[in-house]
């Protein structure tokens, strides 16, 4: 009697053991870096969380803050995120200033197909075009990506010689505003916002963005480390996947997207996140380019060019290899990823 019951607690024991990896087996953790602060822009990642999307797929997500595209691409290079939401010019920039380095994260879904890259001004500084930015006193933080892009949207315009000035992300629209400097590189749903917040009207700020001026680069775009693609091919395709669908919710009510992004932040603005998230997916994610090219894609020969031109505007240690920088080897069908179905027409 004692034997058959050692026998059967024995026998309990093992399929325990067996048990508890298999639980354990059924959800894929996945730390997630944002490029910047819980924004509007933020939703997209954060609906899917919220709604279960991720949890449908098997997969355990957590989506963390983020302070630039450049600490972005960095975390999820040194192992410290799986995943992460960059710039691609940042991105190329890592590679061909690191060609050695192991561990370099593959843009693997392309989310804002038109960089968000602008030059702002106030009108009352004369400035209308282009041309008329020669001669003339720019600011933005060192690591802005409409900053480190200049030398591409100076030769598209045959832009002359500027003068530069470097200050702390919150500052650059103030300097605007107190006339330190004559105008302002950033992203345009952000830089218009945080100058409004300083009292400045809409119709009186001139917006030059980037697609607009012949500057065709990419915007941010989904990233995973090599290891993790390597390891987890499977939960990659299945984060795209439910991504896609928030993407899809995201632009179905962007109101409610914004209260995600408020239960994670608590002293946002909703009606100022919401502005700034329909900003952003009408600059950067409802575009005719990205309607063209499918959401999540990209043109093999924009992408070259895009390399070719980061390579010199950056002027990196080794050429940008563009087929290094990207895959599309994840990508949902693209039937899942016509997003502009829903899209109001």
């Amino acid at each position: 009697m004692a034997l058959t019951k050692r026998r059967l607690l024995a026998a309990a024991a093992s399929l325990m053991a067996f048990a508890v990896p298999a639980v354990q087996a059924q959800e894929t953790p996945i730390k997630f870096q944002l490029d910047w602060r819980f924004e509007g822009p933020a939703a997209l990642f954060l609906v899917p969380v919220a709604k279960g999307h991720f949890k449908a797929e098997k997969l355990d997500v957590t989506v963390d803050a983020g302070n630039g595209s450049g600490g972005a691409v960095t975390r999820v290079a040194s192992g410290t995120y799986d995943m992460g939401f960059a710039d691609l010019a940042a991105l190329m920039e890592f590679h061909a200033n690191n060609p050695t380095a192991p561990n370099k994260p593959v843009a693997v879904m392309m989310v804002y197909n038109n960089t968000p890259a602008a030059v702002l001004a106030l009108k009352k500084s004369g400035i209308k075009t282009p041309a008329d930015l020669t001669g003339k006193k720019l600011g933005a933080p060192v690591f802005d990506a409409g900053r480190k892009a200049w030398p591409i949207f100076a030769k598209a315009n045959k832009v002359g010689n500027v003068a530069w000035t470097a200050m702390d992300p919150p500052l650059r629209e103030t300097m605007l505003v107190r006339g330190d400097i004559d105008a302002i590189t950033g992203f345009s749903f952000t830089s218009l916002l945080n100058l409004e917040a300083r009292g400045v009207k809409a119709e009186d700020v001139v917006i030059l963005p980037y697609p607009q001026y012949g500057v065709k680069l990419y915007g941010n775009a989904v990233i995973a480390s090599e290891s993790f693609l390597k390891k987890n091919p499977e939960a990659v395709k299945a984060f795209l996947r439910a991504f896609t669908k928030g993407v899809k919710d995201t632009i179905q009510d962007p109101k409610a997207a914004i209260a995600t992004v408020k239960a994670r932040d608590g002293i946002i603005n909703d009606a100022l996140e919401t502005r700034r998230l329909q900003m952003t997916l009408d600059a950067t994610v409802l575009t005719p380019d990205a309607r063209a090219e499918g959401f999540g894609a990209v043109s093999p020969g924009r992408l070259s060019l895009m390399a070719s031109q980061v390579s010199d505007a950056f002027d990196t240690k080794a050429r940008v290899n563009a087929a290094a920088v990207w895959t599309d080897a994840y990508l949902p069908s693209a039937a899942e990823r016509d997003i502009f179905k829903v899209a109001k027409k």
